[in-house]
């Protein structure tokens, strides 16, 4: 075996006394290539997991995400990303990620499959009897036209144009109880 092989004799024999160069490239090291060099684009987004706001950077190649990292031009986090956020690639690509709607019946044990239109109509369906069921117009005398039995707990990574519409759909429904978790 050829002694020049090792780093370590080719750190101290070489020019690259701090090892931070030739002397610690490898065969293996010189064929390495980043998991990003085949993107086709990059996309700026927002990690969704907390109320932060970490800036990522989406690595897209055919229309599909290969890659995602923290985006260093983010004033929030300066391209740091938790292990949550570190790990968001699994949202888009895992294997656990599921593309239908599932329900569980109540007291049932198993999961049914239904297609959105069936989900949707079933959320309103449930929003209208609280509503229906809950409404007060008055309330110790004084006129209050509002339901306590719907509340609403928005998530940290919305954006102010989409709390704003949250609100103002909630309100007309006389839901009283809207919250933020980004100021919680």
């Amino acid at each position: 075996m050829q002694m020049d092989r090792w780093p370590v004799v080719r750190q101290l024999r070489g020019e690259d006394r701090t090892g931070r160069g030739a002397a610690v490239k490898s065969q293996g090291s010189a064929t390495l290539r980043p998991r990003i060099g085949g993107a086709d684009r990059v996309v700026k987004s927002i990690c969704p997991y907390c109320a932060v706001g970490c800036g990522q950077n989406v690595f897209v190649r055919d229309e599909k995400v290969v890659q995602i990292e923290g985006d260093p031009d983010s004033p929030v986090s300066r391209g740091r990303l938790c292990p949550k956020g570190s790990a968001s690639l699994q949202l888009t690509t895992g294997s656990a990620r599921r593309y239908e709607v599932l329900y569980r019946a109540p007291r049932a044990t198993d999961w049914t499959v239904l297609d959105l239109d069936t989900a949707m109509d079933m959320v309103a369906d449930r929003v209208i009897a609280t509503r229906r069921a809950t409404w007060a117009w008055e309330e110790e005398g004084k006129r209050v036209r509002r339901t306590m039995g719907i509340a609403s707990l928005g998530g940290a990574t919305l954006d102010n144009e989409e709390n704003y519409l949250m609100k103002k759909l909630y309100t007309a429904l006389g839901v009283v109880q809207v919250e933020n978790q980004a100021r919680i």
